[in-house]
């Protein structure tokens, strides 16, 4: 099967398809999850995947399989995919990359007739992006036993509508079981800068930065900005900025991909002649391995603590995400790097800074990704961008990866 290759350009004739579905004036896609343009991307690939022969489920929390049989139905399939649902101005490649790939490589393989060992399933996963319903991939963590069923469904959006509610208002409350899978592909723009600076057209992913997210609140002292003399004062906004350098020089002197960033922050009282007396920030820290990432974090507490002496304020920091880094499969990982060469595409080991439904997938079954380039890094923006020739170089690698591990 090496000479086997996927149909470039119906690959990329279905990506710009789907990508009418809650199409943005900027070529984006606002697809949120469970909502009537989330359904019609659904039925869009519901409608191809029956096209090309294959049984579609869904489960309790909307995920959907589509599977090809395999000339051993008992085997537990290899199952490739990923999600559907965009951020509010997202990009036309995150997510649906991965799900169109996996229905190209069944097109492909029906086109030339192939019967592969084990049953072949490609899976759309609920809610990946987190946008309008928390956790963040909680499809793929629902399916992996990371979350329960009736959890998830009581999770809310901003408008109080449940995801039980908002699945069944759009008809994809299903009732299939989870089910063993053999292994799992996940095809994906890199969603970063490393690909397309390299000159590198596939990234072999070794595996995900694992992450810790904190909530922190800085209590000080409200005061006058004219009377209170600067020794006195207790400032949290001082503190708070004290806090942001901290964070990032431990990102920058940690090893193993270390990534620290502060993403947000509220001030109050928030006026310009007084002293702030709250502060409220975020803290995101990722690593390649959880002792570095231990590491990062015993630093902040300690760094923290200091802070908040030296500052006379309180400084309260609340866990609110932590995941291990995630290694994927060694052999999967090496037919990916294997099927590269063999095609002669050029390409380089990489880890994902960015969660993905591989991770929670990596917990439950051998799992590998395949990175292409996107333009300038950019993604979650309405502007991200792949080349044709990149997208589907991601497909032919997926293709022969996917072959050798469910054989022929």
């Amino acid at each position: 099967m090496d000479g086997l290759r996927v149909n470039a350009d119906r690959l990329w004739d279905s990506l710009m398809e789907l990508a009418r579905i809650g199409g943005t004036p900027k070529g984006g896609v606002c697809r949120l999850t469970l909502t009537e343009t989330d359904r019609q991307g659904r039925d869009t690939f519901i409608h191809w995947a029956r096209d090309a022969g294959l049984a579609v489920r869904v489960d309790g929390i909307g995920n959907i399989f589509a599977r090809r049989e395999g000339a051993d139905a008992a085997a537990a399939p290899v199952v490739i995919g990923s999600h559907l649902d965009s951020q509010p101005s997202g990009g036309k490649f995150d997510g649906a990359y991965g799900v169109m790939a996996g229905l190209e490589v069944v097109r492909t393989l029906n086109d030339a007739r192939v019967t592969t060992r084990v049953p072949l399933e490609v899976a759309a996963w609920t809610n990946e992006e987190g946008s309008r319903y928390v956790p963040t991939m909680m499809g793929s963590g629902v399916f992996s036993g990371v979350y329960a069923l009736d959890y998830a469904l009581a999770q809310q959006d901003s408008d109080g509508i449940s995801v039980r509610t908002a699945l069944e208002a759009i008809g994809y409350a299903g009732d299939a079981k989870p089910h063993a899978v053999g292994a799992y592909f996940e095809a994906h723009i890199e969603q970063g800068p490393v690909l397309e600076a390299t000159g590198t057209t596939i990234g072999v992913v070794q595996g995900a930065l694992g992450q810790r997210w904190f909530d922190v609140v800085i209590t000080g002292q409200d005061s006058h900005a004219g009377p209170t003399p600067m020794e006195t004062r207790r400032d949290a906004l001082l503190a708070a900025s004290r806090l942001v350098l901290e964070v990032n020089r431990i990102a920058t002197t940690s090893p193993d991909y270390a990534r620290g960033t502060v993403g947000s922050m509220q001030v109050k009282p928030n006026s310009r002649n007084v002293v702030p007396g709250e502060a409220r920030m975020t803290v995101d820290f990722r690593n390649a391995k959880d002792p570095t990432l231990i590491a990062m974090v015993d630093e902040l507490k300690r760094r923290a603590a200091a802070i908040a002496t030296e500052c006379r304020v309180t400084i309260d920091l609340r866990e609110v995400v932590y995941f291990a880094p995630s290694e994927f499969a060694p052999e999967l990982v090496a037919s990916v790097r294997s099927a590269a060469g063999a095609l002669g595409y050029s390409h380089r080991d990489i880890v994902s800074g960015a969660a993905h439904d591989a991770v929670y997938l990596s917990r439950v079954a051998p799992t590998a990704m395949v990175f292409v380039p996107c333009k300038g890094g950019i993604s979650h923006n309405e502007i991200e961008s792949a080349k044709p020739e990149d997208v589907a170089a991601g497909c032919n690698v997926l293709l022969q990866a996917v072959l050798a591990r469910a054989g022929t």
